[in-house]
């Protein structure tokens, strides 16, 4: 008789970014080991399986000592209060906001913050459902001396999406149907803004820079100019001509703009 513990009892974060991925090999395999047909992968001998273990508390440690933030609830398993069959194994929970905690380790040639939001979306939002939690902070170590953290805010839509698969797949673990991929896209998450960059050596930031600057007079000029043409215009005027310029107000009171040649219209400024 299996125990509460033992992993195939429920699915945990780590099984929903498989549920939500794109490797039908991957799903297929843990629904084997879930039913008990096979014997989970062995990743002891997994190199960055193992650096992320044993950076875990040097991970924690480093997010409470830059953060001032406290961990609790360390390497604690949650069930769901509903769904007996989702579980959370939580790197821990921040105390103070109450924010799912996740320790990651990666490797610094392939990192970038997109794309570490996106092969660790599901586990998180997973991670959020079970506790009811509303926010996720990403805690990453690389192998290149760097620490970055990633705050993530539950999105109820991909979450409704995730639970509508999870039961699914725990329906064909249940059954010995065998499950199929789901094709749930990774919604992009909203970063937030943190970093100071230097876009000196773009060429393309260059050229604009340098468009940027040559006309932001003149733009200043042209707003002013439109501002005081909207207080001359009267407020029972429909249209008002003069000096090649045409104000227009819309029926809503909006007034548009619009240079005028002899020929007609030139150009139209909003």
């Amino acid at each position: 008789m299996l125990n509460g513990q033992d992993r195939r009892t429920f699915i945990g974060g780590s099984d929903a970014r498989i549920i939500m991925g794109d490797d039908e090999g991957n799903l297929i395999r843990l629904w084997q080991e879930k039913r008990g047909e096979t014997e989970p992968v062995d990743l002891s001998q997994n190199l960055i399986v193992q650096l992320g273990k044993v950076t875990e508390d040097l991970n924690r440690t480093w997010y409470e000592r830059c953060t001032k933030h406290r961990i609790k609830d360390i390497q604690r398993r949650v069930r769901h209060p509903v769904h007996k069959w989702m579980a959370a194994t939580l790197d821990g929970m921040i105390e103070d906001t109450g924010a799912v905690f996740e320790a990651k380790f990666m490797l610094p040639w392939s990192f970038a913050e997109e794309a570490a939001v996106e092969k660790h979306m599901a586990q998180l939002q997973h991670n959020m459902w079970v506790v009811s939690a509303r926010t996720s902070v990403l805690s990453i170590i690389t192998g290149g001396g760097k620490w970055v953290e990633i705050t993530i805010c539950a999105d109820p839509l991909y979450q409704h999406l995730l639970l509508t698969a999870e039961r699914k797949f725990w329906r064909c673990v249940q059954t010995g149907e065998q499950p199929t991929l789901f094709g749930v896209e990774t919604p992009r998450s909203k970063l937030e803004a943190v970093r100071i960059v230097d876009m000196s050596s773009s060429n393309h930031w260059a050229e604009l820079a340098a468009c940027y600057l040559r006309t932001r007079v003149a733009h200043g000029d042209h707003e002013a100019a439109k501002s005081e043409l909207k207080k001359l215009l009267p407020e029972d005027a429909k249209e008002a001509t003069g000096h090649g310029v045409r104000a227009k107000r819309s029926k809503s009171g909006a007034i548009s703009f619009e240079a005028v040649e002899m020929g007609g219209v030139h150009a139209s400024v909003k």
